[in-house]
């Protein structure tokens, strides 16, 4: 991507990005719950089935808990539910937290992010007090999948964020780990930028001369 003098707004995906995450933990704390399927429906990129649903907010989390007791060999606890499914999300590095506040201080910074309610409010929102502050210290805007009703990469999950962030694609550069998500966005008019596994977000900006 060549230098962009044009813009205001920085845009993150949340998982891959900014929040370290870890798909094999969680398939293995389901599986140790007694769930044979969970490889198949616990993806990188997407999700399937109950969890699909959850992510874009079609479903509350008593319902998902709910449609996914019969998933496992023996009965199991909310708690258990909620604590194999969270072991997905594995950390936030403070110089990532420390970045951001950096980059806030020079452009708007918001986020896009397919995510459901049990790890956004739950240890999502942990990991961003990591500074002693919270995710709204860093951010002027959240757009995540489950209120949006879409995920990434519809369209109506950019178009709800263009809405409701008063953001103009124009204007703004979004950084993801999906090649998908990118093209998505870049077809709506956004600038782009793929953060690779073993990357980080704060060393692609600096050749972009932001």
């Amino acid at each position: 991507m060549t230098p962009q003098r044009n813009i205001k707004n920085l845009l993150f995906d949340l998982g891959g990005v900014i929040v370290d995450i870890q798909r094999e933990r969680c398939v293995n704390a389901l599986t140790r719950l007694g769930m044979p399927d969970a490889d198949r429906m616990i993806g990188l990129y997407e999700q399937t089935g109950p969890f699909q649903l959850l992510e874009q907010g079609q479903i509350t989390l008593p319902e998902f808990r709910d449609m996914m007791r019969p998933h496992f060999s023996r009965a199991v606890t909310d708690d258990e539910i909620d604590d194999a499914f969270s072991a997905f999300i594995v950390d936030i590095p403070l110089k990532r937290l420390e970045a951001l506040r950096d980059l806030r201080r020079r452009y708007r910074t918001f986020v896009l992010s397919n995510t459901n309610p049990l790890m956004f409010h739950g240890v999502i929102a942990r990991l961003f007090t990591g500074e002693g502050l919270t995710i709204s210290d860093y951010f002027d805007g959240v757009t995540v999948s489950f209120e949006a009703k879409a995920t990434k990469p519809n369209p109506e999950i950019f178009s709800y964020a263009i809405s409701t962030m008063g953001i103009l694609p124009e204007e703004t550069l979004f950084f993801d780990d999906g090649q998908t998500n990118l093209d998505a966005a870049g077809r709506l008019g956004f600038h782009t930028c793929l953060v690779e596994p073993g990357t980080e977000f704060y060393d692609l900006i600096k050749p972009l001369g932001l």
